[in-house]
């Protein structure tokens, strides 16, 4: 029997891995860099006192705050990249660890900040602002200003800044046991390979045509889950926990409004969403129906709705290639946008594939003073990894734009409009395939049954779960118990409402919320599902409006954090305080859907 095995961190050559010279050239480098900066932040307390002086000094210490923040952020992007590629290695555990504690210790030194500039006179205030060299600060102020209501005394803002690295614990805990401890044991496919089940794989497992395979899968993967349920939910638990405490110790309502006060979004925006994705939910419907009868199943169960309904398409796209597409598709946005990303992608910005001990899944992530770095753990075989890439690559590309556009004091965007860059390079994607494969029957099944998925996936699971989150944070705010039977029994009844009558749930589906990463990000994952939405009217706008609307794209891309993300994403052309982007995706869905069963039903006929 042929045995597949995943590699060690040694094995995977050095032109696959990211390159964080960029950051610093050794470990030694970032040892020196950390000795210094712990030393500079004891130059907080010349500030204390006195930020109501003048405008100059006000400005000064400002400065001196953001120079820490820059230099801490490259401190900890380097430790956080070095301990995901093997979670497992103590040494860059240990170096994630001193930069958190570092930084958590220049919170406790800066704390003072933020209080003291809200204790100054409204008037004293705004004649700082006016003064002409404040100009690039005065959003930045008006951002801190807006929090008075929220602040306490310097003394309370000291041990909240002190807190911060402890009550990572249910967070930390969750990732050590998820990347690490859990183990999933093997597979053997179709051709007598013995495959090691991971995250890595698991979503290609569930594309395999043999249905016993993917079942297989399916019950193993969980198992590990419910082996371990008990401990996961008492750390989920304990990360609601810890969100309900800084929001009743700062005087918000919920948990819910303290996530969201910060992008200036309100509850009506995120439950505008869980209303109008449950009112169109029979387009979802109508695709799992015909799911099930095109796979020819008597009853449809989760490891059913991610298989392509197509099985004799042959897919294989190597790393390069894949590239290669992502720059083609990526065309409409110009030149000068594509020779960056090209150059990034091949260039050192992408660490691309699962070693034993990587952290699982995808992001991108890097600071001000370095290339917008991409994790991956990319699979040739499985086209998520291409979408996935492209995905990623609009993260890095955001970052990018905003970096070489913006001042340090607001380059960085927020998660709200991030997820805009990212699903419009999907949506691209799927245009441009759509396109190139638009002589071949097969494919054409094969890309519009995958946008169907992505848009699902993206769209209305993470509404499902924003509303799950939604749900626990209310338990806790409530003084009710949030026990894994409280967990899992309301998880089901989400899935009840979400698939319908469509799809068996199996008991073990139940346990899902137990493994998603997002959920120790409190109210994250609402921001996937507006940002498809946004996306899906933009890339809309891009084609059919030309030049214009693209220039208008990128000015968002650059915008970086210099506005409220409602703003900026109104100013690019779509205003997401309607539901109308959302009504707009959900009916798109089902387009989708009408052209995937008619492109089947020609299909079946040619045959």
């Amino acid at each position: 029997m042929t045995k597949k095995i995943i590699p060690d961190r040694n094995e995977i050559v050095k032109g696959d891995r990211w390159d964080l010279a960029p950051l610093f050239v050794d470990d030694d480098a970032w040892e020196a860099f950390y000795l210094e900066l712990e030393k500079e932040i004891e130059a907080y307390d010349s500030y204390k006192g006195r930020l109501k002086e003048s405008a100059a000094f006000l400005k000064g210490a400002v400065e001196f705050d953001l120079s820490i923040s820059r230099r801490m952020e490259k401190l900890y992007t380097y430790a956080h990249l070095k301990s995901d590629e093997d979670k497992a290695n103590q040494h860059y555990l240990g170096c994630f660890q001193k930069a958190v504690n570092l930084y958590t210790r220049a919170s406790e030194r800066s704390s003072f900040l933020v209080p003291e500039i809200q204790a100054i006179p409204d008037e004293t205030v705004e004649m700082f602002l006016s003064d002409e060299s404040m100009e690039e600060y005065r959003f930045y102020f008006k951002k801190i200003l807006r929090y008075k209501p929220h602040t306490l005394s310097e003394k309370i803002e000291r041990i909240l800044a002190m807190s911060q690295d402890v009550t990572r614990a249910s967070s930390e805990v969750f990732g050590q046991l998820d990347n690490v401890d859990l183990k999933f044991g093997a597979i053997v496919d179709a051709a007598g390979t013995e495959i090691e089940l991971s995250h890595g794989n698991f979503s290609t497992f569930l594309m395999n045509p043999d249905r016993k395979i993917r079942k297989k899968a399916f019950y193993q993967y969980y198992r590990a889950y419910d082996a371990h349920k008990h401990t996961l939910a008492t750390a989920l638990t304990y990360s609601n926990k810890k969100d309900s405490f800084y929001a009743r110790v700062r005087s918000y309502d919920t948990g819910r409004k303290a996530a969201l006060f910060g992008d200036d979004v309100s509850e009506t925006v995120y439950d505008n969403l869980i209303e109008t994705v449950k009112a169109h939910l029979e387009s979802l419907f109508k695709y799992f129906r015909f799911r099930k009868k095109a796979l020819g199943v008597d009853a449809l169960h989760h490891f059913d709705t991610y298989v392509p309904i197509v099985h004799d398409v042959a897919y294989r796209m190597p790393y390069e290639e894949a590239v290669d597409v992502c720059t083609q598709a990526m065309a409409p946005l110009g030149e000068a946008y594509v020779n960056v990303l090209k150059e990034g992608l091949l260039g050192g910005w992408v660490d691309r594939y699962e070693n034993r001990g990587k952290r699982s899944g995808a992001y991108s992530s890097g600071c001000y003073d370095s290339p917008p770095y991409i994790l991956l753990n990319y699979e040739e075989k499985n086209m998520n990894s291409l979408y996935t890439l492209i995905h990623e690559a609009g993260h890095s590309m955001h970052s990018y734009f905003s970096v070489n556009s913006r001042p340090y004091v607001d380059y960085e965007y927020t998660i709200f409009a991030a997820e805009v860059a990212s699903t419009f390079n999907e949506s691209l994607l799927t245009r441009y395939l759509l396109n190139r494969y638009r002589d071949d029957p097969k494919m054409t099944v094969y890309i519009l049954n995958r946008e169907i998925d992505n848009i699902r996936a993206t769209l209305v699971r993470q509404t499902m779960f924003a509303e799950f989150e939604s749900f626990t944070h209310r338990v806790i705010e409530e003084n009710q118990p949030l026990t894994l039977e409280v967990l899992t029994d309301h998880y089901r009844r989400l899935l009840e409402t979400y698939f319908g009558d469509t799809m068996v749930i199996d008991d073990e589906l139940a346990l899902e919320c137990l493994r998603i990463p997002h959920f120790y990000s409190a109210f994250y994952v609402y921001k996937y599902a507006t940002g498809v939405s946004a996306a899906i009217a933009l890339a809309e706008r891009v084609m059919t409006q030309g030049v214009a609307a693209r220039n208008a794209y990128i000015d968002f891309l650059k915008m970086g954090g210099s506005k409220f993300p409602l703003d900026e994403l109104l100013a690019a052309g779509v205003d997401m305080r309607s539901p109308e982007p959302v009504e707009s995706a959900m009916s798109y869905l089902e387009t989708l859907t009408d052209q995937l069963i008619r492109a089947y039903q020609a299909l079946s006929c040619s045959k």
